[in-house]
């Protein structure tokens, strides 16, 4: 099913380092804590197409990517939620305050990075589950080295480790940063040529799966 369109950024608009906030602030929204209180299902959806900025180190350049394929996750209402059950040591952070990461060791092998959602004590949280080089192609493939392009970044564990990250972000503020703006999430340039947003049914699950909640650019 078709839900909304989206905007694709142009292989022409490469971003210079240090600049991705002037940029892209003209023409739209700031991300600000706001964005994210919303109805889980609802960031899902209009965080595709939003830019991810993971700040360099070391005098290397930023990577940035765009996000293509996110899931969205809630409470009580659903089986498939870490938050289903309650508040747990794991899953505090998805009753916390909006804006903040959920990363979590999924089987022992991959990180997965959320980003918390609706309003504190209603828990909610959108897994990134894929995203595209903007910038940083070189850095990416360091990271996933012997990975063909086209699999660099689709799917949640590949994307962490393509802009290696791991549960040191658990709790990042990306409002804000605890430190110094390694990550930063911006909105797409607007007046960009839509494309259509797919919903489906979420993937790599055992309940909920019906719950039309995973939302794909293309």
């Amino acid at each position: 099913m078709i839900s909304s369109f989206r905007s694709p950024l142009p292989s022409s608009h490469f971003i210079v380092s240090g600049k991705c906030r002037e940029f892209y602030s003209k023409g739209g929204l700031e991300m600000e804590r706001a964005f994210y209180e919303r109805h889980t299902v609802t960031v899902a959806q209009d965080l595709i197409g939003c830019l991810l900025i993971r700040r360099g180190f070391s005098g290397l350049e930023d990577i940035v990517v765009r996000i293509t394929e996110t899931e969205a996750y809630r409470g009580a209402d659903d089986p498939a939620s870490h938050a289903h059950r309650g508040v747990t040591p794991r899953n505090r952070l998805m009753f916390g305050q909006a804006g903040h990461l959920y990363v979590y060791l999924s089987y022992g092998m991959h990180y997965c990075m959320n980003i918390v959602t609706e309003g504190e004590g209603e828990p909610g949280a959108v897994l990134l589950r894929g995203a595209e080089v903007v910038q940083g192609l070189e850095l990416v493939r360091a990271n996933r080295p012997g990975v063909r392009d086209a699999q660099l970044l689709n799917g949640p564990g590949k994307l962490t480790k393509g802009l290696a990250l791991d549960l040191a972000y658990n709790g990042y503020d990306v409002c804000g940063g605890f430190g110094g703006g390694e990550l930063e999430l911006l909105p797409p340039p607007t007046g960009m040529r839509p494309l259509p947003l797919k919903e489906t049914g979420r993937i790599g699950i055992s309940k909920g799966q019906a719950m039309p909640w995973r939302f794909v650019e293309g």
